[in-house]
C-alpha cells in the first residue's frame, strides 16, 4: 500500500553522506567530477591495497566510484569485484569518515559485485561494536547483502538491533526489516514482538517505523490490522509520523468496507483533526477528503479545519489547504463555499501557486454573479505567473464554461485576451481548446469564438494549432450565416504559412466549396492557383479536391471531403502492402480494412509541439491487430476472413470463486468466436482439457472448441468456442448462451508440484454470455451527418414510431439509445439542449459485413418520450436489425 510514500518517508531522517558532500560540491558551482574516467578511477582504487593507507585519499577514491554509479556507468561484474575485494582491507582504518564511506560503496556494490558476503564478519563486527555511529549503517549495510538463505544467522543481532536503545540503531534495524521483508517475509515475520516493544519508544522515528513494519506483517490479515489500529488508538501515539500513517491504514481499511462512516475508523480520523500536531491534522483532512462518496455533511469537520489554514502563516499549510479544497470543489463545490472569503485573501498572496490554486478553486465554487468579479481579478496576476499555472486557470474557465453556459461571451473575450499576449506552446493550445469547447457546447458563440481564431492564426507561430484551427473552419464555416468571410483567413495560410499549414487550408477550402454551390467557382479558382504550390501534399490535394467538386455529386462530396475515410490507417497500410505481396486479380476493397476503433471526436490526445515530435519506427499494433493475429494463428479460425470487432471482456463468474473465467466476444463476417480467458485458483489442483461448452440460442450452431490444454495454479489459459451465426434470419443478432466449463482434474502436491497421473472429469457451470445487435455494429463518426444521410441515399430505408414508456427524460431517452445500439453519436446531437421537449439524435455505425448504417431519431417529451427512427444503410439486413431490435 504505502510502499512508496513509506520508504520516501523513512528516508528523510537518514541524511546520505555522499548525496552531501555531492549537493555541497555542486553548489561551489563547476563539478570536480565531470570528467572523471571509469578505467582511471578502478586504477586509483589500487591505493586500498597500500600500507600505511591514508584514510583522506582512499574517502575520496571512494567517492569517485560512488559518483560513477550513481551517474549510470556500468561497471563489469569482474571491475566491481576487483574494486569490491580491494574496498575490504580499508575496515583495517578506523577512520570514521572512511569506515561510513565503506558501508555506502558496500550497499551500492551489493548487487554488481560477486562474493560480497565476504565483509559479512566485518559487519557484523561493527554491528554489535560499541561506537553507536558505526552500529546503524552496518546494520543497513549487512542486510543489503543478506540473502535469505543467510537471513537466520543474523537473525539473532537483527533482533537485538530492533530494540536497541540508540534510536539510529533500532531505526536502521527497522528499515532494514522493511526491505527484507520482500525477501524473506517467513523470518521478518517472527520479530514481530521486538517490532511491537519499538513500537512502544519514547522517540518519534523509531515509533513510526515500527508500526510502518508492524503494519506491512500484517497488512493480508484484516482483522490483525483493525486489532492493531484499536491497540494504538486506545493507548496513543507520541510520534505525528505514526498518527499519518495509522490514517492512511484507516482509510484505505474504509475503502475497502465501502466507506461505511459509522466505523470506529471513522471516528478515529475525525479525532486526528484536533490533533497538536499540524500534519497529522492536515493528513487527516486530506484522508476523509479522498474517501470515495464522502458526502458535504462528512466533509465539512476537515473542510473547517483547512479553511483555518488558509490563514496560517506558513505558506507550505496554505499551498496544502488551497490544493485540498481545490480538489474538493470538483465534486462538492458548495461545501467549498463557505471558504470563498478566504480564498479571495489568497488571490493576492506572493505564492503565485497559492494565488492560482485559489482563483481556480473560487472559479469552481463561484455563483454565476460573481463571474464578472472574478475574471478581473484574475487579470490582474496572469502576466506574473508562469505559462504552466496560467494552463490550470484556463482548465479552471473551461469547467466553468461548462457550468455556466450563458457566460460565455464574457469568458471568451478574456480567453482571447489571453490568447493575444506572449506565451508558449502548452498555454496557447491550451485557451485555444477552451475556446473549441466553447464553440461546440454552444452553438450561439460559433461565430463570435471563429472570428477570435481567424485573427489568432493570422500571426500563429505553432503548427499543430494553426492546422486544428482551419480543421475547425472547414468543419464550422460553411454552416454560419456568412461563409464566406472566412476564406480570406484561410487563403492568407496558403500564401504565407509552412507547407502542412497550407495543406490543411486547402482541405478547409474544399469543404466550403462543397456544402455552398454558391462559392463554389470562386473555390475552384482558388483550388487552381494551388495546384501550382511548390509542396507534393499541397499540389495533391487540391488535384484531388478540385477533382471531385468539378463532379457535382453530392454523395462524391460526402464520401471524400465532408466525412473522409473511416478505417484505421495502420491497418490499411498493412492491409495495401499485403495486397501487393499476393496480387489478386479482384480489385483491392477497402472493407477488408479494420475500422478506426476510437471514434475522431474522441482521439483527443496530448498534442506534441511540432519541433518534439518524433515518428515511430513502426506503426503501435491496435488491440483489435492483436486479436486479429492470434486468432489467425490458430487452424480452425484461419479462414473466417477480417476480425470486425471485438468487446471488451465480460466476468463469467466471481473474482473470489475457484475458477476466474472471463469472455471476450470476437465478430467475424459470419461467425462469433467467444475466447475464455480462464484462471485456476486451487494450489493443489491442475486442470487439463479445458472447453466451455456453449448452448447457444435458436439459429446458432457450435462449429468447433478449442480447448486450453493445461491451466496450472495461477497460469492464466485460453480456450475458443466457433459459434456460427443464423443464416435463414439474418435479423436474428441477439440471443443468450448457457455456458459449462468442461475439464479434467489431476490433484498435485502445492509445494513440489508433482502431478497425479490419473484424474476425474468434471465441470462449473458459469454465468450465462448475452450476445446484442452492439456485437454487430462498430462505431463510425461522421462530421457532417447531412452529407452522409444523403451519400447513402434512400433505397433501404424504414421510418417507424416507438413509445419508450419506461423513460421520463430526453437525456435519459439519449443515453439509453446510443448505449443500446452501439452507434456513434454525430455532431454532438447527444448532448441535449436545456429547457427542450424536442430534440434530434443522429447515430452512424458500420455494420457486420462492412455496410454503413445512419439512424436518425426524433424524440418528442409529453407524458412520455416518443421516437420516430428512420434508418439508412448500403443494404436491407442492417436498416433491418435496427428496427426489431428497437421493436
Amino acid at each position: 500500500m504505502f510502499a512508496g510514500e513509506y520508504t520516501t518517508l523513512i528516508a528523510k531522517p537518514q541524511k546520505h553522506p555522499h548525496h552531501e558532500k555531492l549537493a555541497s560540491v555542486r553548489g561551489g558551482g563547476s563539478n570536480p567530477f565531470q570528467s572523471l574516467e571509469k578505467s582511471a578511477v578502478l586504477q586509483e582504487a589500487r591505493v586500498f591495497n597500500e600500507t600505511p593507507l591514508n584514510p583522506r585519499k582512499c574517502t575520496h577514491i571512494l567517492t569517485k566510484i560512488l559518483y560513477l554509479i550513481n551517474q549510470g556507468e556500468h561497471l563489469g561484474t569482474t571491475e566491481a569485484t576487483e574494486a569490491f575485494f580491494a574496498m575490504t582491507k580499508l575496515f583495517q582504518s578506523n577512520d570514521p569518515t572512511l569506515r561510513r564511506m565503506c558501508y555506502l560503496t558496500i550497499k551500492e556494490m551489493a548487487n554488481i559485485a560477486e562474493d560480497v558476503i565476504i565483509v559479512t564478519s566485518s559487519l557484523t563486527k561493527d554491528m554489535t561494536g560499541k561506537d553507536d555511529n558505526y552500529r546503524g549503517p552496518a546494520v543497513r549495510a549487512l542486510c543489503k547483502i543478506t540473502d535469505s538463505t543467510m537471513l537466520q544467522a543474523i537473525e539473532r543481532y537483527m533482533k537485538q538491533a530492533i530494540v536497541d536503545k540508540v534510536p539510529s540503531v533500532s531505526s536502521s534495524a527497522l528499515i532494514s526489516s522493511l526491505h527484507l521483508l520482500k525477501m524473506s517475509f517467513d523470518v521478518v515475520k517472527r520479530w514481530v514482538n521486538e517490532a511491537q516493544e519499538a513500537a512502544s519508544s519514547d522517540n518519534i522515528m523509531v515509533q513510526y517505523h515500527a508500526l510502518g513494519l508492524l503494519y506491512h506483517i500484517r497488512k493480508n490479515d484484516r482483522l490483525a490490522v483493525n486489532k492493531m489500529l484499536s491497540k494504538f488508538t486506545r493507548q496513543g501515539l507520541k510520534s505525528p509520523f505514526a498518527y499519518c500513517i495509522m490514517i492512511r491504514i484507516a482509510s484505505k481499511l474504509l475503502e475497502e468496507e465501502d466507506g461505511s462512516r459509522d466505523s470506529p475508523l471513522f471516528d478515529f480520523i475525525e479525532s486526528c483533526l484536533r490533533n497538536k500536531h499540524e500534519m497529522v491534522i492536515y493528513e487527516a483532512a486530506s484522508a476523509i477528503v479522498n474517501l470515495p462518496n464522502c458526502t458535504a455533511k462528512e466533509l465539512a469537520p476537515a473542510v473547517s479545519v483547512l479553511q483555518l489554514f488558509c490563514s496560517s502563516p506558513k505558506a507550505a499549510l496554505r499551498y496544502a489547504a488551497v490544493r485540498t479544497l481545490n480538489k474538493v470543489a470538483m465534486k462538492h463545490p458548495s461545501a467549498v463555499t463557505a471558504c470563498n472569503l478566504d480564498l479571495e485573501n489568497l488571490v493576492t498572496d506572493s505564492n503565485r501557486s497559492i494565488a492560482t490554486l485559489a482563483i481556480t478553486t473560487l472559479l469552481k465554487t463561484g455563483s454565476e454573479s460573481s463571474i464578472d468579479r472574478l475574471m478581473k481579478q484574475i487579470s490582474s496576476f496572469m502576466s506574473e505567473i508562469s505559462d504552466e499555472f496560467k494552463v490550470v486557470v484556463v482548465q479552471a474557465i473551461s469547467a466553468l464554461c461548462q457550468k455556466y453556459p450563458r457566460k460565455h461571451s464574457i469568458m471568451m473575450n478574456f480567453l482571447f485576451s489571453m490568447l493575444r499576449e506572449e506565451g508558449g506552446f502548452e498555454y496557447k493550445r491550451a485557451i485555444v481548446d477552451c475556446i473549441i469547447s466553447i464553440i461546440e457546447e454552444n452553438p450561439e458563440s460559433r461565430e463570435t469564438g471563429l472570428a477570435h481564431l481567424c485573427e489568432f492564426i493570422e500571426d500563429c507561430e505553432f503548427t499543430v494549432l494553426a492546422t486544428r484551427i482551419l480543421h475547425l473552419l472547414g468543419r464550422e464555416g460553411p454552416r454560419t450565416n456568412s461563409p464566406s468571410k472566412y476564406i480570406r483567413f484561410i487563403y492568407n495560410r496558403v500564401v504565407l504559412e509552412n507547407e502542412e499549414v497550407r495543406a490543411a487550408a486547402v482541405s478547409a477550402l474544399a469543404k466550403f466549396g462543397a456544402q455552398n454551390e454558391d462559392m463554389l467557382p470562386s473555390i475552384s479558382v482558388l483550388l487552381k492557383r494551388c495546384m501550382m504550390d511548390d509542396d507534393n501534399e499541397v499540389r495533391d490535394r487540391a488535384t484531388f479536391y478540385l477533382s471531385v467538386l468539378e463532379q457535382k455529386q453530392k454523395a462524391l462530396g460526402a464520401a471524400y471531403i465532408l466525412n473522409g475515410l473511416t478505417v484505421s490507417i495502420p491497418g490499411l497500410e498493412r492491409a495495401l502492402h499485403q495486397y501487393t505481396l499476393e496480387p489478386l486479380e479482384t480489385p483491392f476493397d477497402l472493407k477488408t480494412v479494420p475500422l478506426a476503433t476510437t471514434p475522431l471526436a474522441e482521439q483527443r490526445t496530448e498534442i506534441t509541439p511540432a519541433a518534439t515530435i518524433k515518428l515511430p519506427d513502426k506503426v503501435p499494433a491496435t488491440r483489435q491487430d492483436i486479436f486479429q493475429e492470434q486468432l489467425a494463428a490458430i487452424p480452425e479460425f484461419r479462414n473466417l476472413g477480417r476480425l470486425f470487432k471485438s468487446s471488451d471482456p465480460v466476468a463469467l463468474t466471481e473474482s473470489e470463486t475457484e475458477y476466474v473465467v472471463r469472455c471476450t466476444k470476437h465478430t467475424f463476417p459470419n461467425c462469433i468466436v467467444f475466447q475464455f480467458d480462464c484462471t485456476n485458483t486451487l494450489s493443489d489442483q491442475i486442470l487439463e482439457n479445458v472447453t466451455v461448452q456453449m448452448e447457444p440460442s435458436e439459429g446458432y450452431d457450435v462449429l468447433a472448441y478449442v480447448p486450453a490444454r493445461s491451466l496450472s495454479y495461477n497460469q492464466p489459459g485460453i480456450c475458443y468456442t466457433l459459434v456460427s451465426l443464423p443464416e435463414e434470419d439474418p435479423t436474428a443478432v441477439a440471443g443468450t448462451f448457457s455456458c459449462t466449463m468442461k475439464f479434467l482434474v489431476k490433484d498435485c502436491d502445492p509445494n513440489t508440484g508433482e502431478t497425479d497421473e490419473d484424474g476425474y472429469e468434471d465441470e462449473y457451470v458459469l454465468e450465462d454470455v448475452e450476445v446484442t445487435v452492439v456485437d454487430h455494429i462498430q462505431k463510425v463518426l461522421k462530421p457532417n451527418f447531412g452529407a452522409a444521410w444523403d451519400e447513402v441515399g434512400d433505397e433501404f430505408e424504414k421510418e417507424e414510431t416507438f413509445t419508450l414508456a419506461a423513460v421520463r427524460t430526453l437525456e435519459e431517452a439519449v443515453t439509453n439509445i446510443v448505449k443500446f445500439l452501439g452507434l456513434q453519436p454525430c455532431e454532438r446531437s447527444d448532448k441535449v439542449p436545456e429547457n427542450k421537449n424536442s430534440h434530434t439524435l443522429y447515430l452512424a455505425g458500420v455494420f457486420r459485413g462492412g455496410h454503413d448504417i445512419l439512424v436518425r431519431a426524433r424524440l418528442a417529451l409529453t407524458d412520455n418520450v416518443t421516437m420516430l427512427v428512420t434508418a439508412r444503410s448500403t443494404a436491407e439486413v442492417p436498416v433491418d436489425v435496427i428496427m426489431s431490435s428497437v421493436g
